[in-house]
């Protein structure tokens, strides 16, 4: 088979145009109108997030992702591409690799156009979440669906995988980075008290009485980073990030947890987040910024932000390890 007839698609979340309220609030109406994100009744979301939402919160998320916005542009959009040209160094001739994203531009619909004018006939959609949650990989099946129903699939074989959150590659990629930052900044003085926190995204709790799984997987990896860098719970512990919305989500929440452990003494804080392929605004502000100065006016002394994989080398060697055996499921027909 010509090899160049395959193609990966990297489908991440998606980012704003531009940090102008505008563009943000277009993202926001895309974005939360997903019902696997806001699973609410249309009849009462909508009001709710066109008068209140999108008026009100859209200018305070613009100012939040400024805060981040670099001369290239959006942190998760310029590292998902960076990834995807690593990916394809890697793989050299034997796929094509292309970016989309769920919400805000490229679509999905676009890429696979493209892709089959360019005479590809096999697409592997990886999504960018190596936890598996209905929120996030469901979603990009959802995206798939949509294209398959409006005709942009036609001519093509797609499959569609499914997270990594234990894969071997992945785990030894996770604490490499971590490890990379201590060698640069100094590792943590765990007897005295200092913390490596794995941080999370959230999900609503009623997801999880309904069988989604993402918990059960955080937890895995979670166990697997711990035991590669030889920590347990008390010096390694994991919560969850970026809660929206008036309902119960996963807990421990990462903002709790950090102003706790600043108040208790803790002095030096070091937070990774596995379940982020690439630095974004939940990293880069909430992390980097707000949890920061909670840990700092709690009474912490050091804050310690680890840089996602991103484009780091060993990550993307063990990304291209499993996109190869993806492909090559094929070759055999699964």
């Amino acid at each position: 088979m010509d090899q160049t007839r395959r193609a990966v698609i990297w489908e991440n979340l998606g980012t704003p145009d531009s940090p102008a309220v505008g563009d943000v609030r277009r993202y926001l109406r895309e974005f939360l109108s997903d019902r696997r994100i806001v699973a609410m009744p249309r009849v009462l979301w909508t009001p709710i997030l066109e008068l209140g939402i999108l008026r009100g919160y859209a200018p305070r998320s613009a100012k939040r992702y400024a805060s981040v916005w670099t001369e290239q542009g959006s942190p998760l959009m310029t590292q998902t591409l960076a990834q995807a040209d690593g990916l394809a160094q890697r793989l050299g001739d034997e796929a094509v690799v292309e970016v989309a994203m769920r919400y805000g531009r490229p679509k999905l619909a676009d890429v696979l156009d493209r892709l089959r004018d360019d005479g590809v006939t096999q697409v592997l959609l990886v999504p960018a979440y190596p936890q598996d949650s209905t929120t996030s990989v469901a979603s990009v099946a959802d995206d798939l669906e949509i294209c398959r129903a409006t005709g942009h699939t036609q001519g093509l074989t797609i499959k569609t995988v499914n997270g990594w959150h234990d894969d071997p590659g992945y785990i030894a990629a996770c604490v490499d980075r971590i490890q990379a930052h201590w060698r640069e900044h100094g590792r943590p003085d765990f007897a005295a008290g200092d913390k490596l926190l794995l941080s999370f995204h959230g999900i609503p709790v009623s997801l999880v009485a309904k069988g989604d799984g993402y918990p059960q997987e955080c937890v895995r990896t979670t166990a697997l980073i711990r035991a590669g860098l030889g920590l347990d719970e008390i010096t390694c512990p994991q919560t969850y990030q970026s809660r929206f919305g008036m309902g119960e989500w996963l807990k421990p929440a990462t903002i709790d947890t950090v102003r706790a452990l600043g108040a208790s003494g803790t002095k030096r804080l070091d937070v990774f987040c596995p379940g982020f392929a690439v630095d974004c605004l939940e990293t880069l502000e909430e992390i980097g910024q707000l949890n920061r100065a909670a840990f700092m006016g709690a009474g912490g002394r050091q804050f310690e932000r680890i840089d996602c994989l991103n484009d780091d080398a060993v990550w993307l060697d063990a990304l291209a390890g499993l996109v190869r055996g993806w492909l090559a499921e094929f070759e055999d027909g699964r």
